[in-house]
């Protein structure tokens, strides 16, 4: 389970990493569609994070008599 906890949380970290990316290209091009394209990467960058966080919050919540299980 730890494996895929910390897969898991790579794939996070690069996700962010690659919308922060695309924010400051986004911010530096001078294109007519591109105030749109940074409004939705600035969104996405605030709202996934949200999402993750509530999705393990949940996780927590409903499994946590199965995560006492295998920490033994």
């Amino acid at each position: 389970m730890k494996k895929v906890k910390r897969i898991l949380a790579l794939a996070g970290a690069v996700l962010l990493f690659c919308m922060y990316a695309s924010t400051l290209v986004f911010a530096l091009t001078d294109r007519s569609q591109t105030m749109g394209l940074l409004k939705a990467s600035i969104a996405c960058t605030i709202i996934l994070p949200v999402l993750i966080y509530a999705y393990t919050l949940v996780y927590k919540v409903t499994h946590h008599d199965q995560d006492d299980d295998d920490t033994k």
